[in-house]
């Protein structure tokens, strides 16, 4: 049974396929400003003590009642996928890309955020599984086409679930972030709103699912989207709220 602090996907996942966001309290030892249950910053100069990464990471397996340990990534806000066969090499390095794919139940796929989207993805017959990291460089670049093209399952047979993130009403770029998506799509332009000279609030989970049905899922398939981690700083991390900040983690797997 899950004990872990987490957000369920709501979205009609096929029989047999679990996905979750985890919360920043409820669990985990991180002192402020990762404060408590942070999964991420392995990497970074300025991040949390690894072993209490480690920690974190140990205690929500076990909580969770995971099948097996996660698959964790080195994410680089680009747009290569790792497809994975089974549990992770414990003394392998974590892959360097930004989306895990599996047709394998009992492997568990693991994205960190901190107010880029987390996208899961399911075949609708329940056989495949993807999990997607995408801010908006990664966004702007494919990463979810890349996702979508690495799947053995055709899109439009697939089912989505876009996790807490950055929100419409809370997000707002520079002119940099619009032009890398209007300039490639003209009517991308409907998911900003001008705010000052230069500036607009960005609407990520619209621009995913544009650019998700441009490659053949269809609209109806897609959910979720409505959770801003800079709006509630009692639930979820946000790296634009906080500059220093810890990582929630979005999980998926199939049941074995």
């Amino acid at each position: 049974m899950n004990r872990a602090p987490v957000v369920q996907a709501a979205w009609p996942a096929p029989r047999g396929v679990h996905a979750f966001t985890t919360l920043r309290h409820g669990a985990g030892v991180s002192q402020a400003p990762f404060d408590h249950f942070n999964l991420g910053n392995k990497y970074a100069a300025d991040g949390d003590d690894p072993a209490t990464v480690a920690r974190n990471r140990a205690q929500l397996a076990e909580l969770a009642g995971l099948p097996s340990a996660p698959h964790w990534l080195k994410q680089v806000h680009g747009t290569d996928v790792a497809r994975v066969d089974g549990p992770p090499d414990r003394d392998a390095p974590e892959p360097v890309a930004d989306a895990l794919v599996t047709t394998t139940p009992g492997v568990v796929l693991a994205i960190l955020t901190a107010d880029c989207l987390p996208v899961v993805f399911a075949a609708k017959n329940g056989r495949e599984i993807a999990a997607a990291h995408a801010g908006w460089p990664g966004l702007s670049k494919g990463m979810l086409e890349a996702t979508l093209a690495a799947m053995r399952t055709p899109a439009a047979d697939l089912v989505a679930w876009i996790g807490p993130a950055a929100g419409p009403r809370r997000y707002e770029v520079g002119e940099n972030v619009f032009d890398a998506f209007v300039s490639q799509d003209a009517d991308a332009a409907a998911a900003f709103v001008p705010t000052r000279p230069g500036h607009w609030l960005a609407d990520l989970p619209a621009l995913a699912r544009r650019r998700l049905v441009a490659r053949g899922m269809r609209a109806e398939d897609i959910h979720g989207g409505d959770l801003c981690t800079i709006s509630e700083p009692d639930r979820f991390f946000s790296h634009r709220r906080d500059g220093r900040s810890g990582r929630i983690a979005t999980l998926a797997w199939m049941q074995p």
